[in-house]
């Protein structure tokens, strides 16, 4: 085994469940998020040397991610499915939102559209500022700006709609 391929093999390693988490968050299927996930490595090994020259490894392999999901939001046989189940594996540490918080907002997100969905995972999930967002995206800062907050906005709705819904079954 080369150097090269070695690094490479350690990189993965080290981020394979975060950018699944990551795609499963964009898509909301765990089959099509390990799909995204392969075509993002498979280019990734191809770019390698030019991938390590990033600034942020990390930053630019989640907009390889980014753009592969987008890009297969974009195939015709493609079409956008929700899902009833729940992630493979429940990560219960102290401060961490219960199951049903987890289930209500993948729900959540996943009635947003795909932009303003990529825009609250690069932001929020992902931890990236709104130039990294936007230089992942190919948009503005303005732009992210003004998705995130259309989108936080529409979150909020969305969860207080949920919120009363939940309320109102209880009262009965």
């Amino acid at each position: 085994m080369t150097g090269r391929d070695e690094e490479f093999r350690d990189y993965v390693t080290a981020r394979l469940e975060p950018l699944r988490r990551t795609a499963y968050l964009l898509c909301r299927d765990w089959h099509t998020a390990d799909d995204l996930v392969s075509i993002t490595l498979s280019k990734l090994y191809r770019n390698w040397r030019r991938a390590l020259g990033a600034d942020n490894l990390d930053a630019y392999v989640r907009g390889m991610l980014t753009n592969a999901w987008l890009d297969e939001r974009r195939r015709p046989w493609r079409r956008e499915r929700s899902t009833d189940e729940v992630p493979d594996r429940a990560d219960l540490t102290a401060g961490e939102p219960s199951v049903g918080e987890r289930e209500m907002l993948l729900e959540l997100l996943g009635r947003l559209a795909p932009r303003r969905r990529a825009v609250v995972v690069l932001r929020f999930y992902c931890d990236l500022s709104v130039e990294e967002t936007a230089r992942i995206l190919g948009v503005s800062t303005g732009t992210v700006k003004s998705q995130a907050a259309r989108a936080l906005e529409t979150l909020r709705l969305l969860a207080s709609h949920h919120s009363a819904a939940v309320e109102s079954g209880r009262q009965r």
